[in-house]
């Protein structure tokens, strides 16, 4: 099953859209967003996301990491 894009807010862009891929000027794959980056810098940056917040949770004291949690749960539920 083809990934499906997201699609455009505006009544008329989704028209144009509609339009388009009935005429079959839409390109059949979405652009890179990674074109014209190093691939190397790109790897270094998502290697550091996905060890970020453990690095950042090792370091912290319970009371620490507990003071973080209650300060989340009462945003997360302040509205309600």
């Amino acid at each position: 099953m083809p990934k499906r894009l997201s699609k455009p807010r505006d009544v008329n862009a989704l028209a144009r859209s509609i339009v388009d891929e009935a005429t079959g000027e839409v390109p059949e794959t979405p652009p890179d967003p990674n074109a014209g980056k190093d691939p190397a810098a790109v790897e270094l940056g998502r290697r550091g996301g996905l060890k970020g917040g453990k690095a950042r949770a090792k370091k912290l004291s319970a009371k620490q990491r507990s003071e973080i949690a209650k300060k989340a749960a009462t945003t997360r539920w302040k509205d309600r």
